[in-house]
């Protein structure tokens, strides 16, 4: 199969032909309020930093990264990792001083096939392209919905017989050279009502607590008093130095 890279400014057609990438996401994933004020602008105002991975001869859409030039400190970053870059980095009142991946997402058929690796490598690319010498990402782990009840701290030290991350995400970045830097706690926060977490969950909450839902890295805090449930996301932040 012979590939190929697009950014939105070259082909902006294709965004509205990789929608079938965002089964790769639990469906709560797509409720973040953030996100859905603000994802346009990244296609609108930055599209050199959005880009496609395309199967040259059928033309399909198989993978997608998403990037923002931001200001950031590598030494300081924030708690509020995924959320904190697409808010600020979209209000257009910052110079940037890095660049901070905000997603890839590659056809769920094609899982561990390498191209998250490829599609890494050329987000670095692109942000060394723009001069930037640095790359942070709020990095979602791969495999910690499994581990639900591990705190993030801990995950985050787990590591293979070789030394690398346990993660096999983690482990992309660990191989193209980022270290990790710091959990980032509140990195995204969904809300909703009980019947919402009820249908993205596809599971009933009889009662008040905190609950296993499929794919999240973290218990639902269900409150059936308040009619209200709450997702708060830790990601970890892991840095690239490409300059």
């Amino acid at each position: 199969m012979s590939h190929r890279f697009f950014t939105c400014e070259e082909r902006p057609e294709l965004r509205g032909r990789a929608g079938h990438l965002r089964a790769a996401w639990p469906v709560f994933m797509t409720q973040s309020p953030i996100s859905n004020e603000r994802w346009h602008l990244l296609y609108e105002d930055f599209p050199g930093f959005q880009f496609w991975l395309v199967d040259e001869a059928t033309d399909v859409v198989l993978a997608e990264g998403n990037s923002l030039p931001a200001r950031l400190d590598p030494t300081e970053l924030p708690d509020r990792g995924w959320e904190h870059v697409v808010e600020h980095a979209t209000s257009g009142d910052e110079e940037p001083t890095l660049v901070s991946a905000i997603q890839v997402l590659v056809d769920p058929t094609l899982q561990g096939g390498g191209l998250s690796a490829l599609m890494l490598g050329e987000m670095r690319r692109i942000a060394a392209g723009a001069r930037y010498a640095d790359l942070v990402a709020p990095v979602r782990p791969s495999l910690k919905s499994r581990y639900p009840l591990t705190p993030m701290e801990r995950y985050v030290s787990w590591t293979t017989p070789e030394g690398l991350p346990f993660d096999p995400w983690m482990r992309v970045h660990a191989r193209a050279g980022a270290t990790v830097r710091r959990v980032c706690p509140t990195s995204m926060v969904i809300p909703g009502t009980v019947a919402h977490w009820q249908e993205w969950a596809g599971m009933a909450f009889p009662e008040s607590g905190m609950y296993v839902v499929p794919g999240a890295l973290e218990p639902v805090d269900i409150d059936v008093e308040a009619d209200r449930g709450t997702y708060v996301e830790p990601n970890v932040w892991m840095h690239h130095v490409i300059g």
